[in-house]
């Protein structure tokens, strides 16, 4: 398990074991899954001209694909952390899930960019059995662990998973269903999907990854903001989900505020943290930049909500909020995490973690930079010709990650 500074005072160092353990081999399999389904979202970058469907692959690629396999994998690693509970002899339950989970996703994929749309129902409900599955591990372990300072961190994953079930049933009925009430299922499934599920995991996550990545000290403020954020943003998605399902645009706004506190809430321990230890790398970087994004992203969102006339032009107007909330907040933080864990939880020994943590900070400023350089010109109204090639600019700067992925897991290999 990755220390995550459980006494204010003591510095996170990250400690590895000399030989390959078996977590360093069940991670090294594992790291393989949410780095394919990136590589699947390069090359659709530059097929999609032939896909008619190829916005809603994408969104489901990295959303579906790489975000839900990361979170099913590391939430399930930082619980253990936290409630201090001893590993598992075996894996066998936890690869039966990502198996099952991972069909599922692909017969989602199927079901949702051809014209056999019971595939994708099929295909629903085996990920609604993995992440039921998951839900109840994460509870069997809270229920087994005596009280740890940051438990609170399993009830955010709990939380999610809850969102996630709720959520999935929509998204099946979609597949097979069209009908009058179409755009605010749309409206309820991408929020509670994308916010309760991926947004409401990261924050529960970072009050202990932040400080972990910096190697320093927790903020004495984060325990306590932990634990007043969990329910300010459960209460934000189940007044923007309800708002979004009736269509309330005032009630999905003041949801979607409620979730901003939430992250505000999340943010204000981690930038005293980081004026204490200033980031120095691309996995610091790229989370404090998707942060960011999430803030910018909740924003658009209440304005096209609040702007909209219907749902049916809420919907129309939400590609405007998908883009800096899956680009800008999910990718970057889904990569920071990645290029700062996979190194650590490798083994091999402190020279191996200090080889790889330097091939995934190579060009750091000019990867972060670029990115959200691009990021920016991209959301803004220009022409076609230049949203092309700031696209580009974006599928550039996911190689520079994929390409020292490939190299640590294959090297390790």
């Amino acid at each position: 398990m990755i220390p995550l500074s459980p006494q204010p005072g003591r510095v996170a160092i990250p400690v590895t074991p000399v030989t390959p353990t078996g977590r360093a081999n069940w991670h090294w399999r594992v790291g393989f899954v949410p780095a394919l389904y990136l590589a699947a979202l390069v090359v659709l970058s530059f097929a999609h001209a032939f896909l008619a469907s190829w916005y809603w692959l994408a969104v489901h690629l990295l959303a579906l694909g790489a975000a839900t396999n990361a979170i099913l994998v590391w939430s399930a690693h930082f619980t253990s952390a936290v409630l201090r509970v001893p590993a598992l002899p075996h894996r066998r339950g936890e690869s039966i899930r990502l198996v099952v989970l991972n069909a599922g996703v692909v017969l989602v994929l199927v079901g949702g960019t051809t014209d056999w749309p019971w595939t994708g129902v099929v295909g629903a409900g085996a990920v609604f059995a993995a992440a039921a599955w998951h839900l109840c591990w994460l509870v069997a372990r809270l229920r087994a662990a005596l009280p740890a300072r940051f438990a609170v961190t399993a009830h955010y994953y709990v939380a999610a998973c809850c969102a996630l079930l709720t959520g999935i049933p929509v998204g099946a009925w979609m597949l097979v269903v069209d009908d009058a009430a179409r755009d605010r299922l749309i409206l309820f499934h991408a929020h509670v999907n994308v916010l309760g599920w991926v947004a409401l995991t990261i924050v529960g996550t970072l009050f202990t990854l932040w400080p972990t990545v910096l190697r320093t000290r927790l903020d004495d403020g984060a325990p306590a903001a932990a634990r007043s954020a969990l329910p300010t943003a459960v209460t934000g998605v189940v007044l923007l989900g309800i708002g979004a399902l009736a269509w309330w645009p005032v009630l999905a706004a003041a949801g979607l505020g409620v979730f901003g506190a939430a992250v505000v809430i999340t943010a204000v321990p981690g930038l005293r943290t980081a004026w204490r230890k200033p980031p120095r790398s691309f996995a610091a970087w790229s989370i404090a930049a998707g942060i960011g994004w999430l803030l910018v992203a909740l924003g658009v969102d209440a304005v096209v909500v609040l702007s909209a006339a219907d749902a049916h032009e809420a919907v129309g107007g939400f590609g405007d909020v998908l883009t800096p909330l899956l680009v800008g907040a999910v990718a970057q933080i889904l990569l920071g995490a990645l290029a700062y864990l996979m190194p650590v939880v490798l083994g091999g020994g402190p020279g191996a973690v200090r080889e790889r943590g330097e091939l995934f900070d190579r060009h750091w400023a000019q990867r972060v930079a670029m990115g959200n350089t691009a990021l920016v010109v991209f959301v803004r109204p220009t022409g076609p010709h230049v949203r092309i090639a700031v696209s580009l600019l974006l599928v550039v700067a996911l190689l520079q990650f994929l390409l020292p992925a490939a190299r640590v897991l294959l090297k390790r290999r």
